[in-house]
């Protein structure tokens, strides 16, 4: 990756610093240097302003935005099957665990054939960056040179991304035709993608390895073990899914007699690193024990509805001290839209804090205080991914990544509406969340660079 010359970005910043807060910078100057790293932020009162921006059109390296327009911090989707992509808003309708052995594995087995890999991955990259995803946290498949692939596709297309290689054993719940033929090939073909990775001549930073158990019930208990002191060796990030539906909450608590999150702790995969997927039936026990060893909770509430059986308690577990952000859970939620995934926090908290039964009184129909609202699920979208990830991604501050969305309100091929004599700028963002699309999405960086788009 070669230097980028510095610059300085003109324009209104919006971006989302503490949970259910957010702040707007109207006119303001983020200078980046030749790495893509903000290096300053100068708001509009500020004394300098006029001369920093006088020297950044003088040297030529000022880009102003459109008036009008918005740039916010790129999205960070915590969770994505990135070989599911093909069959995306499809076998919808069946139980997880069929889901999986009917639809699911016999897809992922197909990507051995590294062409076939390349045309899948190659889509899936593009459209997530056309979708404003600069931060990609992918499950990839139990084949090694595929992962590998997947890698180099990230770097090609300059996405931000974290990828780990599929380790799954156990054949009990594993298909003979897709599955890792022992524990020792599941870790070594785990800490092959690490070596892959690390020495990779064009990465710089911008993708790392991932730890990947499918989840305990895919995985022996000598895969577990390795896979767990490989976290140890390494520091990697680690990724899994955790207490998804009451079929995998019940199997890992019939196996070993304890939930998920005590399991994975046995293992030594609870790190500040891990992130847990979904996470739906937590105990208490479960979120101080989260808190405790740092870790964070991918959010997905979209794909809960079609195969989690039940709603993620959020407020509770912030209100823990758990981190959280948010994932598409591509294929098992049919979006491949943070946006989309931001509206379903939203209103899968609403469903959960005012219940669904209507034969219920109102007293008893649901859970007090579980709502949030679209500032909520903006910082779980930005600033709460990157903290999940313990990556400087997600806000407007020096040394963090810029990495960025640019929203035109008025792209003719938009789906919202903002008048300039009705709406203030925290109402336009309040439009955003709820009403825009990826129509509205004129450009998006990562890293500083333009990858989708034009400014």
């Amino acid at each position: 990756m070669t230097d980028l010359r510095s610059k300085t970005i003109a324009g209104t910043f919006c971006h989302a610093p503490e949970l259910g807060s957010i702040e707007i910078l109207r006119d303001a100057l983020v200078e980046i240097d030749g790495r893509g790293t903000i290096v300053a932020v100068t708001p509009a009162g500020d004394p300098g302003h006029a001369a920093k921006r006088a020297r950044a059109a003088e040297s030529g390296a000022l880009v102003e935005a459109p008036a009008e327009s918005y740039i916010l911090p790129g999205f960070v989707d915590l969770h994505i099957h990135a070989p599911q992509y093909p069959q995306l808003g499809k076998a919808l309708d069946v139980p997880l665990e069929v889901w999986l052995q009917q639809h699911t594995f016999p897809l992922e087995a197909r990507y051995a054939d590294l062409a076939f890999a390349r045309r899948h991955y190659e889509a899936l990259v593009e459209d997530l960056i056309a979708n404003g995803t600069t931060t990609a946290l992918y499950f990839a498949t139990q084949h090694v040179e595929a992962s590998k692939l997947l890698v180099d596709i990230c770097l090609e297309q300059g996405q931000r991304a974290l990828v780990g290689k599929v380790a799954m054993d156990n054949p009990a719940e594993c298909p003979d035709y897709y599955r890792d033929a022992s524990a020792e090939e599941g870790i070594t073909g785990t800490k092959a993608l690490i070596d892959y990775v690390a020495a990779h001549p064009e990465n710089h930073g911008l993708v790392h390895p991932v730890i990947t158990p499918r989840f305990v019930p895919s995985c022996t208990d000598p895969l577990l073990e390795g896979l767990g002191e490989l976290a140890r060796q390494c520091g990697c990030h680690v990724q899994t899914h955790c207490s998804e539906s009451d079929w995998a909450h019940g199997y890992v608590l019939d196996r070993f007699g304890r939930t998920d999150a005590e399991t994975l702790d046995r293992f030594g995969l609870m790190t500040r690193r891990t992130v847990l997927a979904h996470s739906n039936f937590l105990t208490d026990g479960d979120m101080e024990l989260i808190h405790a060893r740092g870790a964070g909770v991918a959010h997905c509430p979209l794909s809960n509805a079609y195969f989690a059986n039940a709603v993620f308690p959020l407020r509770a577990a912030l209100a823990k001290g758990v981190r959280v952000g948010l994932g598409t859970d591509i294929s098992g939620g049919p979006t491949a839209s943070m946006i989309e995934a931001q509206r379903m926090a939203i209103a899968a908290s609403r469903m959960l804090e005012t219940g669904v039964d209507p034969t219920l009184p109102q007293a008893e129909r649901g859970r007090p205080g579980s709502r949030i609202d679209f500032d909520v699920a903006f910082h779980l979208a930005t600033a709460g991914g990157g903290d999940v990830l313990d990556l400087p991604i997600g806000l407007f501050r020096p040394g963090f990544h810029f990495d960025a969305i640019l929203v035109d309100p008025h792209a003719p091929g938009g789906t919202m509406r903002v008048w300039d004599d009705i709406d203030s700028d925290a109402d336009a963002l309040q439009k955003i969340v709820y009403t825009a699309s990826k129509g509205n999405l004129a450009a998006v960086w990562i890293g500083g660079r333009e990858v989708a788009g034009t400014l």
